[in-house]
């Protein structure tokens, strides 16, 4: 049987900013699928700091992928929100890469996982910013209840990590030193508890 192919969409909370490249959610969730009894190849990750959804777009267009994937992972938008995009203008540049994410699937929406955006606003990076923490993080809850709801009605799967962002946000150890971005542990608790009971739903058994 071939290794499973998981490519893996976003900025900076799924390249890892801050972590060594094997403690990133990808890498981590390939690790535990393997643990499951999966054959999986290391992942592919098409992400950068600070990516917008339009700046992902613009990537994908010259991006050299080798499709279709197993599972691909989308995780995009908390960039929008920091700049003060319109959340229309995410939710059709969204549109567009759930599109990508589902012809990289060979159009198994199953097979397509969108990922919430983090709250970043209970984290220490926030208090240096001129937005309330009510304010970000009711722009992220809209964020992601547009993403959501595209990606439910295109049938794919959808993680929820943003809950477990919030209690880990202020936690001792869960942060890098940047105070913004999840550290090897916070990204361990989305694998253990969302990421791969999802993924495992969605890919067929070892």
């Amino acid at each position: 049987m071939a290794e499973l192919r998981l490519l893996a969409l976003g900025d900076s909370y799924t390249v890892g900013e801050g972590v060594a490249p094997g403690a990133a959610w990808p890498a981590q969730l390939v690790a535990r699928l393997r643990e499951h009894g999966h054959d999986c190849a290391a992942p592919t990750v098409l992400a950068r700091t600070g990516w917008t959804t339009d700046e992902l777009l613009a990537a994908l267009a010259t991006a050299t992928l080798a499709p279709p994937y197993d599972l691909v992972t989308l995780q995009i938008g908390v960039n929008d929100q920091y700049r003060g995009r319109r959340a229309d203008a995410f939710a059709h540049d969204f549109d567009a890469l759930l599109a990508q994410a589902l012809r990289l699937a060979d159009a198994r929406a199953p097979r397509v996982l969108g990922v919430s955006i983090p709250d970043w606003s209970v984290t220490p990076f926030a208090r240096q910013d001129a937005r309330a923490p009510l304010a970000i993080a009711t722009a992220i809850d809209q964020f992601n209840a547009l993403a959501r709801a595209r990606v439910l009605r295109a049938g794919a799967g959808w993680v929820d990590i943003t809950s477990a962002s919030r209690g880990a946000g202020q936690a001792p150890g869960q942060l890098c030193a940047d105070g913004l971005h999840p550290g090897p542990a916070q990204y361990a608790h989305w694998v253990a508890t969302a990421l791969l009971p999802t993924a495992r739903e969605q890919l067929p058994a070892p």
